[in-house]
């Protein structure tokens, strides 16, 4: 239920964010394997399908794990 960049804040990882919302792109990260819940305004919906990256600030995970470049 948490976003991805709570989880970091809460396991002591900092991340690059700015808004919290989605929009502004401060927080894209590289995902390097598993499936992102993308939840921005800020990728197109091909970016998003591609799943490449995410943004980490408003996103989750679909998989049990999720693999990104921090």
């Amino acid at each position: 239920g948490k976003t991805i960049l709570d989880a970091l804040l809460d396991a002591g990882i900092a991340a690059n964010y700015a808004c919290t919302e989605g929009v502004c792109g401060t927080c894209e990260t590289r995902v390097l394997d598993g499936l992102p819940d993308h939840r921005d305004q800020f990728l197109s919906q091909e970016e998003q399908a591609a799943n490449k990256s995410v943004m980490i600030c408003c996103s989750g995970a679909k998989s049990r794990t999720l693999v990104l470049d921090l």
